[in-house]
């Protein structure tokens, strides 16, 4: 099986992974973006975020990314295609714009008007929605509400239509059935060169974090399906 790299959503660390780490073991890794867990402090791009996970792939993976994770895979993968074997985009198909950025904008307001920029509040969110050992975990990897602005931004002048078509390889677009960031996902397959998207009935935009093995299980029959194609090309070259 080809190895997997993870990339979290919004705010988060590569902790969000935790229970598909658990479950593919040393066949995979979680990074933290810039502005993020051990990154925090640092400036959010794209073009940043596209190289943060250029250099965590040490041969050819199947590059997964949740939220604000999925549009840094697609950057990634529209850089570094070489490096990029498949593209997992999980609650990511929404088209960058006003209607995506102004609730950042807003609720990064509001949380920065709170004590401790809204930190409580955040962990209220996360414990009531993952499960307790996860949301553990996220509370523990970092809660980044002040990267929020540096997000907007990057998404002010980002194409993601383009870097996706840009982009050669197969791509899974995964989408909870419920999730709110799902409306372009038509556009988004029309996109890609080599794309299939699938939608889990009755989940949400956490839906990797809330349904994870559930979630894994999608990611280890992409990952599967890489290392057939990729024996199947070498056979026929050896012919």
């Amino acid at each position: 099986m080809v190895p997997i790299v993870f990339v979290h959503g919004i705010r988060l660390s590569g902790a969000a992974w935790t229970e598909q780490l658990e479950v593919l073991g040393q066949a995979a890794k979680a990074v933290d973006l810039p502005g993020h867990g051990t990154r925090r402090g640092e400036r959010f791009t794209l073009d940043d975020a596209a190289d943060v996970i250029a250099e965590a792939i040490d041969e050819p993976a199947l590059v997964v990314g949740h939220s604000l994770g999925g549009y840094a895979a697609i950057a990634a993968a529209a850089r570094y295609p070489e490096r990029v074997a498949g593209l997992v985009v999980a609650g990511s198909t929404f088209l960058p714009g006003r209607t995506l950025e102004t609730p950042f904008r807003v609720a990064h307001r509001l949380l920065m008007r709170l004590p401790g920029q809204g930190e409580r509040l955040s962990r209220w969110q996360f414990r009531s929605v993952l499960p307790p050992k996860l949301a553990e975990a996220v509370i523990g990897g970092g809660i980044a509400t002040e990267v929020i602005p540096d997000v907007a931004e990057a998404f002010a002048d980002f194409d993601v239509l383009a870097k996706l078509a840009a982009y050669p390889g197969p791509t899974w677009l995964i989408n909870g059935s419920h999730d709110h960031i799902r409306r372009h996902e038509r556009r988004f397959l029309d996109a890609c060169a080599d794309g299939r998207l699938v939608t889990v009935p009755k989940a949400g935009h956490y839906l990797p974090m809330v349904r994870g093995r559930e979630f894994a299980q999608l990611v280890v029959d992409a990952a599967r399906s890489l290392s057939i194609s990729a024996v199947s090309s070498e056979r026929s070259e050896s012919c």
